[in-house]
Formats: C-alpha cells, structure tokens, sequence
C-alpha cells in the first residue's frame, strides 16, 4: 500500500495545531443552541448555605421567572465542598482527586434545590443533559444543574497551590457558552465585585463595569468569582458579560433579568 489513505476532508494532512488553521476555522460562524436561556448560577458559600431564610424567597423569584424565561440553575458547593478540599489537601490528594470530591457537593445541592422547585416543574439534570434543555424546557420544565464541570480526575493542574481551577462559577459559565445562553449570571451575597472581600473591608471599592483584560491586570488577592471564568470569558464566542449579582436582595434577578443595571457587569 503506498501512502496513506485519507477521508477528503479540508483538515486533511493538518496537524490541528497550525495557527492558519486556527485563524480559518475562527470564520465559521458557531450556532447558538438557545439564545435565549438565563443561567443562573446559586452559589453554595454565598446562598444556598444561608438556608432557607434566603433560599425560599429566592426559590420563588427564580420559579415566578421561569414562567415567562428560559432559565437553567446551576448550584454551587459551599462550605461542605471547602471541608472535603481541607481534608484532601492535608491528606496530599492530587488535583484531579480533589475536583472529583468536590463536584459530589454542588450535585447534592442541585438535587436539594430541584426538589424545592418542585411547583415550578423544577427537575435535576446531569451535566451531560445539556443538549436535551430545548425539550425540557419546551415541556414547561426548570433545569436544575450541578455548577461543576465534569474534568473530574482530568482537571487542569492549577497555576499555584492544588485548588481545582474549574469550579461552579467556571462550570455555569461553560454551560451558558457551549449552548450560546443570553446571560450568565452569578448569584452572590455581595452587590458584586469589588476590589475587596466587602465583608471584611466595608471601605471595599465597588466596581459596576470592567472588561476582562481589565480585571486579570488588576491582579486581586481576592474575587467575588472564580478568575478561571474571568480568563475563559475572553476567548468566548457566544457568551460576551459574566454578570454578578446579590441574590440575598429579592428582586435583584427579575430586574437584572428585565433588562436593569444591577451589579457586576464584566465584560469580554
């Protein structure tokens, strides 16, 4: 046999880490899956650890919106995810290993939080269900979502320290992108980002609007989300704001939702 036998195909012979190629195929449009999905994201630390004084009214905007929005609820971990990552960094696990725990916390919480939006036809998804939204949703359903991404024991080997880098912030993000959502929205228990943790300093300057590039410069010791979504959001195709809001304030949703500036907008 002389040679080898190719498919046609215009990537034949590529290598598929050309930089021409790279630049040919960022010409191709990509098509959006739903342009008109919310995700919204519940943070475990921040919300849903608060319980149910700040759970239920929270609950009942987000099923209230439901009825005229498309949205998908991921949840985040909390503290039982900061308790299993202690336990496995002083007990030496890899990083791959730790992701692997951590992502069984924030899927209990979607399990909690769809069961609590049962009236809402609130139902658990897994990860690999995206693709099934249009029809869930189309049923009249609310998508609820585990917020980590699925790397598990291939997560990527942070920059510093054993901390998996994808996280529930990261994961929400990469949903809202894969599927071309409308608004990726983090819910927090603070206005949005400063450039302090405002808990700990009141004197904490808010910033309402920043880009991306913006932030990374900016080099905070600390963030209100995970700094891996912010790198992710610069070379996003579809998803172009990360918006960031106080979910402990009712109402802040529906009107960030309806088109009012609440919060954090940064942009890619």
């Amino acid at each position: 046999m002389k040679g080898r036998i190719e498919i046609g195909s215009k990537l034949r012979g590529e290598s598929l880490v050309r930089r021409g190629l790279m630049r040919e195929t960022a010409k191709i449009q990509q098509i959006r899956i739903m342009p008109d999905l919310n995700v919204i994201k519940i943070g475990g630390h921040g919300v849903i650890d608060y319980g149910k004084k700040v759970i239920y009214p929270l609950i009942e905007e987000i099923g209230e919106l439901s009825l005229d929005h498309k949205i998908l609820v991921a949840t985040g971990g909390g503290a039982r995810t900061r308790h299993i990552l202690d336990v496995g960094i002083d007990l030496g696990m890899p990083t791959g290993v730790l992701a692997e725990l951590a992502g069984k916390i924030s899927e209990q919480n979607a399990i909690m939080i769809s069961l609590l939006f049962s009236k809402y036809n609130g139902v658990r998804i897994h990860t690999d269900d995206l693709l099934n939204l249009p029809s869930l949703i189309s049923l009249g359903m609310l998508p609820v979502v585990q917020g980590t991404p699925p790397y598990g024991l291939y997560e990527h080997p942070p920059r510093l320290g054993s901390i998996p880098p994808h996280r529930t912030d990261t994961g929400a993000f990469l949903m809202a992108e894969v599927v071309g959502a409308k608004n990726c929205i983090l819910g927090k228990n603070v206005d949005g980002l400063y450039t302090e943790d405002p808990l700990a300093n009141p004197d904490a300057e808010f910033i309402a609007d920043i880009t991306a590039d913006e932030l990374m410069e900016m080099d905070l010791e600390d963030m209100v989300l995970e700094g891996m979504a912010v790198e992710l959001l610069r070379d996003a195709v579809h998803v172009k704001e990360i918006k960031v809001v106080n979910v402990h304030v009712p109402g802040n949703l529906t009107r960030l939702i309806n088109g009012e500036r609440v919060g954090t907008i940064i942009r890619a």
